[in-house]
């Protein structure tokens, strides 16, 4: 059943609140609590609810839903921009990483413009983009960094180049040693959390001396194992043990490979080609939502280099080895003999020096090797810091892969600000992972859109307690706004940081802040020294600050984005074509981007996901977004464009995955209420030519939607058609 809302909050009536799923006599002290917050706009009774403490995460998704959509029911974004959800407090805003460092040289930097850590946030991120050295002047001073030869300067731009010069030249260091260094905490704090899948009974604890103890081990052994600068890849769960193995590769001098978990033989074959591995670190299986799935069998199909296999259970190995692999245990004997395999000397690089190669997702060809220097870690690190607000003492948890590019950005935001990695092995999907949530008293968590939805709708999480998180997290896909509202209600109406980028940017380009108002679906800002253009059909950038819809072009000055690729021409696949601007070489990053009136952004998907209906231009995710809400048994949509055999404009498919999949759903129905929705809520020239009910959406390794393969299924089926 659709969630009720009404055009106003005083139009909701106890029976609406009862029909939400509260009752007598709470609803009716609940109705009174709401109607004594509302007063002034929208936008202030939603804020003296959250004040008021009137909604709770234990109340009914329902009753959130009644009481937002009611608040916001005359709100009109096209005039007023997205309805903000959370609002900064000025006491709050002090306490955060930017907003200490806005009142201790916000008045040097920024001169008689500057107000408060709230008010000139924007200015202070104009500020970054315009005098980047004086920026990550300020920002190397705030990480855990040891630099055994200090840089010469931040930027120079001595020498002529398209990525607007180098950065931190001259430095030498380990940014693995970095991680382990008790510079933003003791020996004895807290650096990782665990719990394995199924063992509700505690939760596990290794320190940072434990920590650069297994990791110097793991680097003893390696030497005695592989050849110095020998890339070595790890494909395998993020598990204490995968992060320790990343750890000491990049520790002793060697290159990470990571290799998604999810990867088939052929694609894990296709990595260790491109990046040349002389290893591979895996486990026999992944044991993951009570089921035991191969992993060592898919290596061994797509690589013949060296293997070191860990077991996935305490039990030992229950596969049979190749000739020359090596089980966890004997590569871990080989440190036996030596007289202190607690103890390492790192090898010091200088700052561009090649630590990681990362994969794009490849959904057309070989995926891009993207090589990481020592530079990315420094730069996902800090925008987790300014962003999301990532401080010494927090624990954060995002369940994801050493294989994907969160993988690497999660264990250097951690470890390079102080805070305790938490690691759930097993699947996130259901009530283990919450309770794991829970009970570890996770600050930080991150996730991506389907994981919420999944959480949402099958209910796995009702009765936990999640009121210690204080900051929420999303990138991959762009959210779904009523999604963010069960997700941010959970945890108390805390923020969701929306993040969105690339593994070739080492970061995000655009994210929400917590010195700025958030709103549900929408990121606030450009990313902290990161600075980009909406460029226009015929490739003009729009002025800065204009409602438009349009291809981002990025700053290619961007500290620790990639400069180049191991397996393709850099400059042709990210600045060829792109315009100059003000001087400046753009970059491509492929995302359709809109920026609101009020200034909030919203990501419209790929490039190639755009389509043209009737002579206007739109994008797939801004269809889907309010196709999702046209019926309650909606699980998710897919809109793609297609033209008929015999030419003529682009035709609209909507494709759609129910909740419930064993009902029998009338086409045409859903084909009545998409077209409603789309008429009522973008544009009713659009017509819906096309309705098909799958039971789920192709997808990448990654989980993003291949719309490319859904729209060629559709061009299959419309070619069978007798032509007429």
């Amino acid at each position: 059943m659709a969630a009720t809302r009404r055009a106003s909050i005083w139009e909701v009536t106890l029976e609406d609140v009862v029909a939400a799923g509260l009752q007598l006599p709470e609803a009716g002290d609940f109705l009174a609590a709401v109607r004594e917050a509302a007063v002034g706009d929208a936008a202030e009774t939603w804020r003296n609810l959250l004040a008021a403490g009137v909604l709770q995460p234990r109340h009914p998704h329902a009753v959130h839903q009644l009481v937002f959509y009611s608040v916001y029911g005359g709100w009109d974004a096209a005039i007023r921009g997205p309805p903000p959800y959370w609002f900064p407090s000025p006491v709050y805003s002090k306490d955060t990483n930017l907003g200490r460092i806005l009142e201790f040289h916000g008045r040097k930097l920024l001169g008689t413009s500057y107000s408060n850590p709230i008010d000139s946030f924007s200015l202070f991120q104009k500020f970054s983009v315009q005098h980047p050295e004086v920026y990550w002047e300020i920002v190397l001073q705030e990480l855990s960094l040891k630099f055994q030869e200090n840089p010469r300067r931040i930027l120079d731009t001595s020498e002529q180049s398209k990525y607007g010069g180098k950065w931190l030249p001259g430095a030498v260091l380990n940014i693995s040693e970095c991680c382990l260094l008790p510079m933003k905490r003791s020996d004895d704090s807290v650096a990782i959390v665990w719990r394995d899948e199924g063992d509700d009974s505690s939760v596990n604890c290794l320190s940072l001396k434990e920590l650069r103890d297994q990791v110097m081990m793991v680097a003893n052994a390696l030497d005695a194992t592989f050849s110095k600068g020998d890339a070595i890849a790890i494909d395998m769960p993020m598990t204490v043990t995968a992060v320790i193995i990343y750890l000491a590769i990049i520790l002793a001098g060697y290159v990470v490979v990571s290799i998604a978990d999810s990867f088939a033989a052929k694609e894990i074959e296709t990595r260790i080609r491109v990046s040349k591995a002389q290893g591979i670190f895996t486990q026999d299986f992944i044991i993951r939502g009570g089921k035991t799935v191969p992993l060592y069998s898919r290596v061994v199909e797509g690589s013949p280099c060296k293997a070191i296999v860990v077991p996935a259970s305490g039990k030992g190995l229950e596969v049979k080895l190749r000739k020359n692999d090596l089980s966890w245990n004997d590569f871990l004997s080989s440190v036996e003999r030596f007289p202190r395999p607690f103890h390492y000397f790192p090898v010091h690089q200088p700052i561009d020096a090649i630590i990681n190669v990362l994969f794009s997702s490849g959904t057309t060809g070989d995926p891009k090797a993207i090589p990481w220097s020592q530079l990315s870690p420094i730069r996902c690190a800090a925008d987790s810091w300014a962003h999301i607000d990532v401080q010494s003492g927090d624990i954060l948890c995002w369940p994801t892969n050493l294989g994907w590019v969160m993988g690497p950005i999660t264990v250097y935001s951690c470890f390079l600000s102080g805070a305790t990695l938490a690691l759930y092995h097993g699947s996130p999907l259901g009530r283990g992972f919450g309770k794991f949530v829970q009970d570890a008293g996770v600050t930080i968590l991150g996730t991506v859109p389907s994981l919420v939805k999944s959480w949402k709708n099958s209910n796995c999480l009702e009765g936990l307690d999640w009121t210690k998180i204080r900051t929420l997290s999303s990138t991959g896909e762009a959210s779904d706004v009523d999604d963010d509202l069960w997700l941010s209600s959970q945890a108390g109406y805390k923020p969701i940081i929306e993040c969105c980028g690339g593994t070739e940017l080492a970061s995000s380009y655009i994210f929400g802040n917590p010195l700025q108002c958030q709103a549900f679906g929408a990121f606030s800002t450009p990313g902290m020294s990161t600075g980009f253009v909406i460029l226009s059909e015929q490739g003009l950038p729009y002025p800065d600050n204009q409602p438009c819809v349009g291809e981002v072009g990025l700053f290619a000055q961007n500290m620790g984005s990639s400069v180049k690729l191991l397996n393709a021409d850099h400059e042709k696949v990210y600045l060829e074509g792109m315009p100059i601007y003000n001087g400046m070489q753009l970059r491509r990053h492929g995302d359709i981007i809109e920026r609101t009136v009020g200034g909030y952004y919203r990501v419209h998907g790929r490039a190639d996901d755009t389509m043209n209906l009737g002579g206007i231009k739109t994008s797939s995710v801004e269809i889907e977004r309010i196709c999702n809400r046209a019926d309650a048994n909606i699980l998710e949509t897919a809109a793609v464009s297609v033209r008929m055999h015999n030419g003529g404009p682009e035709q609209l498919v909507i494709f759609v995955v129910p909740k419930d999949r064993s009902s029998d759903w009338e086409v045409g129905v859903l084909e009545t209420k998409f077209q409603r929705a789309i008429r009522a809520n973008l544009n009713p020239l659009f017509k819906v030519s096309f309705v098909r009910v799958v039971a789920e959406f192709p997808r990448t390794a990654s989980n993003k939607l291949l719309r490319r393969v859904l729209r060629d299924q559709m061009k299959k089926e419309l070619s069978t058609r007798p032509r007429m």
